[in-house]
């Protein structure tokens, strides 16, 4: 994760942005917009930019022409912010989730009970944006839609940002007395998102596949057809 103080306004649109219209490396832009090196992998596998419109930080003053140009130039160069976003405070009440991205929501909370038990319903509520009720139906297994849910990373679903879970993963872990070596809480977090990057790319092939089917299938039935009426013409 970065160590610098501030970061795009909104940093996966960014990111989508970068990987596709640069020859950043993906650390870099990592780096810059605060996120993971899988999250940006995935997106260059179109496994998650396509959940997200690019936002240009050019055309937002976070970055200059130039200064992606250094970082082209040296994939040891470490992108700076040329001007801070303007930060917006959010006023009481639920975090507000794209309508596209609801549905993964009891996915995100999943993944949170079973991976931090310490964290406190209200502060899962507060992260993802949902009722207490949500949470106490996906841990008793109660909840209408539990048989389709399935624990997914909330930071890889985009549902946070990886440095708002670890703050919060941090705050908990103090108030409860548990101390976590650092290195295994990253191959933890990196063998989950790996794990996520692998099913999507099953599942985008398993489409492909399906549709490919299809579309053979819908070929040879129009072959038929043409025979047949070749057939009858000839009669």
């Amino acid at each position: 994760m970065s160590n610098q103080s501030t970061y795009p306004l909104m940093p996966h649109a960014t990111a989508s942005w970068l990987v596709d219209n640069t020859a950043l490396t993906f650390e870099q832009i990592a780096e810059f917009c605060g996120l993971h090196i899988l999250e940006v992998q995935a997106m260059a596998d179109d496994l998650a930019g396509a959940k997200y419109t690019g936002r240009d930080p050019v055309h937002s003053g976070e970055l200059t022409q130039s200064e992606i140009e250094r970082g082209q130039d040296n994939a040891e160069y470490r992108l700076k912010m040329q001007k801070a976003p303007i930060s917006v405070s959010r006023t009481k009440g639920p975090r507000y989730t794209p309508v596209s991205k609801r549905q993964d929501k009891p996915d995100g909370i999943a993944w949170i009970l079973r991976n931090h038990p310490e964290i406190s319903d209200a502060q899962v509520g507060k992260l993802i944006g949902t009722t207490r009720n949500t949470i106490a139906a996906i841990r008793d297994r109660s909840h209408w839609n539990i048989s389709n849910i399935n624990p997914k990373d909330p930071v890889t679903l985009g549902l946070c940002s990886q440095r708002e879970l670890d703050a919060l993963v941090a705050k908990a872990a103090k108030r409860a007395g548990i101390e976590e070596d650092d290195t295994a809480t990253t191959l933890r977090l990196g063998s989950d998102r790996e794990a996520l990057i692998e099913e999507l790319r099953a599942e985008r092939q398993a489409q492909a596949k399906a549709a490919s089917q299809a579309a053979q299938e819908a070929e040879a039935a129009a072959w038929l057809e043409a025979r047949r009426a070749e057939g009858l013409s000839d009669s």
